[in-house]
């Protein structure tokens, strides 16, 4: 490995939550690559525009084609690799929700698992994959998904140590897509392994990685038989494992000997996968930057201890949603520092006072805090205006209203949920509260107004009402409440 960090650095935009407009992508892409990035893994589930029999997969938000070809064609033209991430057999939620294809459901109450062994849901993978391939001409990789099935009968689709009478019938699934998106791509298709994932993704589970590698074939009466061995399986041929951990204390030394065992069962490289946002809390709405910055230099020391030559790539994940059916993380504006720190980290592999002032200088901004929460100051790259507002928001909005709720002994003596409910309150009682609840309701809808101009400039209308509804709305009824309510 260079001395500067691994070659490829991929970042992930997480497309099935709060999806930037396509103007926006725009905007950021000659950013992430002046920070460090050389491509850029899409997860598109229901935003790709989807056509014929899989239009039902298309959200109303959706990407257009035309969208989509001038974002490609500018992300080629500033040099980003492009690398497709279609969902086939895991995290299939955003299709199994609907009725045309529940049948294919693994278990029938369960939206998340396609059956593998059904001829229809290979058909309908396939269906996915070329329509996403058709757009995306020329790539050289292709990642498949395939982890965190979350089911007890569908825990790895490839190599599963549990059920080992199914092994073949998922092997010869996870080939069969592999082979057919080589066709398309011509170069490897990416798996990813979780290792601290409870369940795993495609290649072993992290507690069982002292197994890798093996495990025993069964006879049609369950009988144990001969040993299969990965390598004999035909797989690491077809595809390059992705290990995943966003730890901040990732474990180095368990990481290079995992490494060790995948060269030993045949896969020649493999691929790592960090975080810069999405993966410290399920509706975190601020991005700590040091959590990320220490996964990544942690990353950066299994690519030392590890052989020079395994190393193809890393993806800079930043999730916006666990899955498709949770709220919302971090949006992407607002951990664009994050992601500008751990790039340059990444590219120049490590990190000093004199990266800090350069990504400072890249992204316009003063006294980049890594250890505690930004502050609300502005800087000047794309979507800053969203970063400085939902700071602002998380910072003081429910805190200013709890304050006035629950401090205020007016409000909690004789304007508590009881009174409020059977509308007993004294009129000179108001006075005491309710002018510092107008005036607080219309400090914070100045604020909310700003910042839903600034979100509406990044996303669609349905991305800023579900952040609303989520992160405003509460404290704002609150103090409506407060400020509008008078004696019975």
């Amino acid at each position: 490995m260079a001395a500067g960090g691994p070659r490829r650095r991929l970042v992930h935009l997480d497309l099935k939550g709060a999806p930037p407009r396509a103007a926006y992508l725009a905007e950021v892409l000659p950013l992430l690559r002046a920070l460090g990035g050389s491509g850029l893994l899409l997860e598109y589930e229901d935003t790709f525009p989807y056509a014929g029999p899989l239009q039902p997969l298309r959200a109303p938000h959706a990407y257009s084609p035309a969208e989509l070809r001038a974002v490609l064609r500018q992300a080629r033209a500033l040099g980003l690799e492009l690398v497709p991430l279609v969902q086939t057999f895991g995290h299939m939620e955003f299709v199994l929700k609907h009725k045309e294809f529940a049948h294919l459901r693994e278990v029938k109450v369960f939206p998340n698992a396609l059956n593998p062994h059904k001829e229809e849901s290979r058909a309908l993978v396939k269906a996915m994959i070329d329509q996403v391939m058709a757009l995306h001409e020329d790539v050289k990789w292709f990642h498949i998904g395939c982890d965190e099935v979350g089911l007890p009968l569908s825990l790895e689709y490839c190599f599963c140590v549990r059920n080992e009478g199914v092994l073949p019938r998922r092997r010869r699934g996870i080939k069969a897509v592999a082979a057919a998106t080589r066709q398309h791509s011509g170069e490897a298709v990416l798996i990813p392994h979780k290792s601290r994932s409870k369940l795993c993704g495609l290649v072993v589970p992290g507690r069982d990685a002292h197994r890798v590698g093996r495990h025993a074939q069964r006879d049609e009466r369950g009988n144990a038989g001969r040993t299969l061995f990965l390598s004999e399986s035909g797989v690491p041929q077809l595809v390059q494992p992705m290990i995943w951990d966003y730890a901040a204390d990732l474990d180095v030394e368990g990481k290079v000997q995992l490494i060790e065992k995948y060269r030993r069962c045949g896969f020649s490289k493999v691929w790592f996968a960090s975080a810069f946002k999405g993966a410290t809390g399920v509706n975190q709405s601020l991005t700590l930057i040091g959590h990320h910055l220490k996964n990544h230099l942690q990353w950066l020391k299994v690519a030392s201890d590890s052989p020079a030559d395994v190393l193809e790539g890393i993806a800079l994940t930043g999730w916006q949603r666990y899955d498709h059916f949770s709220v919302l993380c971090e949006l992407l504006p607002v951990a664009v520092p994050s992601l500008a720190v751990c790039l340059q980290a990444l590219e120049n592999g490590g990190y000093s006072e004199k990266i800090k002032e350069n990504v400072e200088k890249l992204l316009g901004m003063s006294n980049l805090e890594t250890e505690t929460f930004m502050s609300t100051a502005l800087g000047t790259f794309p979507g800053s205006n969203v970063l400085t507002l939902v700071t602002q928001v998380s910072f003081y909005l429910k805190s200013s209203v709890d304050e006035l709720l629950e401090r205020n002994r007016y409000v909690t003596g004789w304007f508590s949920p009881y009174h409020r409910k059977r509308r007993i309150i004294h009129p000179i009682i108001m006075h005491h509260f309710q002018p510092d609840a107008v005036s607080l309701l219309s400090k914070w809808n100045a604020v909310v107004q700003d910042l839903r101009a600034a979100m509406e400039r990044v996303f669609h209308q349905c991305t800023v009402e579900e952040w609303m509804e989520e992160n405003v709305h509460p404290s704002l009824q609150k103090l409506q409440q407060m400020s509008e309510q008078g004696p019975g």
